[in-house]
């Protein structure tokens, strides 16, 4: 049987779709080459995604609360409330005209001017973006809102947000929950920033197989680990005391009108912080809505300073611990003392005060006195003390950025010897101690000679359902008894007689004490000053002590600005807390 001979086109066609076929074997066989071999890892990870259910858990993070002292009633001042985040799926978003209606409505519900709508549009035109995030944070009644309407493509993710019921109150106590460069939300200052891993707990997670239809393969191996909750944190702080304290602190400082100001409430038998305030202050719910970022900071435990005079009475307690001198040593005043210095040191307004005893050089706040009783007790004796009264080290506050001041300046020269840096830190210049460290150091001569280390924190309630309560701790005996009383009767007679009349409150006994120091600059120090007041009442049994510190207030002295201001919080405080009248 014979076959006609294939012509020449025939036999053209036939070689092309030979070629085209081989083309075709050629590329499929490279594509298989390229998925299988060269990208193999990649698209193994691709469908480990399409087929591993991977939920991570999430945490609630622990509220913070406070306590109202006379009723034991607790308040929030940092706790979780559900926002949600409005997304669209612009995949579901057909064409233009779908585009605009969305648009339109959304920015009549969000009240977005032309601009703001013409980016929303170009948003939703993107058609391949399953998740374009709209608004971050929308309550629920405006998703509901949202909901009714019915809008294509429109979605919505609920998520908790860090909210502080109380606004102002005590923000550089509790801080914010800020973000990282990566978007991650931590916790930032305060007990925010010092308790994040405890607040914030750890996340768990669910792994799973999935089926081509997405359904789970209930054979298939899983794994499930639960996330646990953060802890909440209970504060010594007491709500009412926080807020008269704190207000008035801030009305004074803008009456004085002072750069900042700090204030310090703490019992001396226990450590407890009961009021701790800083101003400028902010708001927590709007922590980028300030002037600088310094405002973040909380004076009263980040900003050492040279305390002054309100550091005599440590100087002097050290002394009378030591048999150096006692309250009626005498002294004679000439106005100036030499102490290996450039110049003599002189006293406030360069006055002299002739013969005075020790309680007379306490109530006239005579440095010359200073130096003779550092003279009297000895360079290595002092530096000793101030150690032990916990100068130079941090107090250990549960409080994020608390920073020490210090004392390295009385180690400049070595010996025994009584040099220029021991005799002016004998009142308080040329050492630095934070508000906080000048509370907890004069709360050993109220409560009778024993360092008691500040806490902030009453109790860590974690979410398994333990508790962990803070005790006070007793770092240190500091004084005898007897000399801490000594000092005390000292620091009354200051008040009652001396320069701080204008700390008195009626019917009490109170100690007390005022400084104002000048502020070291470049060159020497500066005309600005600091003014502070230290105290506690009542004397024979101290419920708080408090220290008050103004940074460059428009007035002279500390007896017309930090004193009073101690006074009036000290009287709410003693009727607060329901301390009859002594005297």
């Amino acid at each position: 049987m014979s076959y006609p001979a294939l012509s020449d086109t025939t036999n053209t066609r036939i070689h092309l779709a030979a070629a085209a076929i081989t083309l075709v074997a050629v590329l499929i066989i490279g594509r298989l080459f390229q998925l299988m071999i060269l990208q193999h890892d990649f698209y193994t990870a691709l469908a480990a995604g399409a087929h591993e259910v991977y939920a991570r858990l999430i945490p609630e993070r622990g509220a913070i609360l406070l306590q109202d002292w006379r009723s034991g009633e607790e308040f929030p001042l940092a706790i979780n409330r559900d926002v949600f985040v409005v997304y669209a799926d612009t995949r579901k978003i057909m064409n233009d005209e779908t585009a605009e209606a969305v648009a339109r409505a959304l920015a009549e519900v969000f009240r977005y001017d032309e601009e703001k709508k013409l980016s929303l549009y170009r948003q939703l035109n993107k058609r391949t973006d399953p998740y374009e995030p709209i608004e971050p944070r929308v309550e629920e009644a405006v998703v509901e809102e949202l909901r009714a309407l019915d809008l294509p493509g429109i979605g919505f993710v609920r998520k908790p947000q860090r909210v502080y019921p109380e606004g102002r109150l005590a923000a550089h106590v509790i801080g914010f929950l800020g973000k990282t460069e990566a978007g991650e939300e931590v916790g930032r200052y305060g007990v925010e920033g010092y308790w994040q891993e405890e607040l914030a707990g750890s996340g768990g997670f669910f792994a799973g197989e999935k089926s081509a239809a997405g359904r789970l393969i209930p054979l298939a191996g899983r794994s499930v680990e639960p996330a646990e909750n953060g802890a909440d944190i209970v504060l010594t702080l007491d709500r009412t005391l926080q807020f008269m304290a704190c207000e008035k602190l801030a009305g004074a400082a803008k009456e004085y009108q002072a750069s900042s100001g700090a204030l310090v409430i703490l019992e001396p038998k226990t450590g407890a912080i009961r009021a701790l305030c800083s101003w400028p202050d902010f708001d927590p719910n709007n922590y980028n809505q300030v002037d600088a970022i310094e405002v973040y900071n909380n004076t009263a435990v980040f900003t050492p300073y040279e305390p002054g005079s309100i550091f005599k009475p440590i100087t002097m307690a050290a002394a009378i611990n030591e048999g150096a001198v006692t309250p009626e040593t005498v002294f004679h005043d000439s106005g100036s003392a030499e102490a290996r210095c450039r110049k003599p040191i002189k006293n406030a307004a360069e006055k002299s005060y002739g013969n005075q005893t020790m309680v007379g050089v306490m109530e006239n706040s005579i440095n010359t006195g200073l130096v003779f009783v550092i003279k009297k007790l000895g360079k290595n004796k002092f530096i000793d003390y101030v150690e032990r009264f916990g100068f130079g080290v941090k107090e250990g506050v549960e409080l994020d950025s608390e920073v020490s001041g210090t004392i390295e300046s009385l180690r400049e020269k070595s010996g025994d010897e009584v040099d220029c840096y021991a005799a002016t830190a004998a009142f308080g210049q040329g050492i630095t101690a934070t508000p906080l460290q000048m509370a907890t150091a004069i709360g050993v001569i109220a409560n009778g000679g024993k360092l008691i280390k500040p806490y902030v924190v009453s109790e860590v309630r974690y979410s398994d359902g333990r508790v962990e309560r803070t005790k006070p701790v007793e770092i240190r005996s500091v004084l005898t008894a007897r000399a801490a009383s000594l000092v005390a009767g000292m620091m009354v007679s200051v008040v009652d007689n001396g320069q701080a009349k204008s700390a008195r409150v009626p019917g009490y006994y109170v100690a007390g004490k005022t400084g104002t120091a000048q502020i070291p600059g470049p060159g020497g120090y500066t005309e600005d000053t600091n003014h502070s007041f230290v105290g506690f009442a009542p004397i024979d049994d101290p419920k708080f002590v408090m220290v008050v510190k103004f940074e460059k207030p428009q007035r002279k002295y500390a007896d017309s600005t930090a004193a009073p201001t101690f006074a009036a919080i000290a009287k709410f405080a003693l009727e607060y807390y329901g301390v009859p009248p002594g005297r």
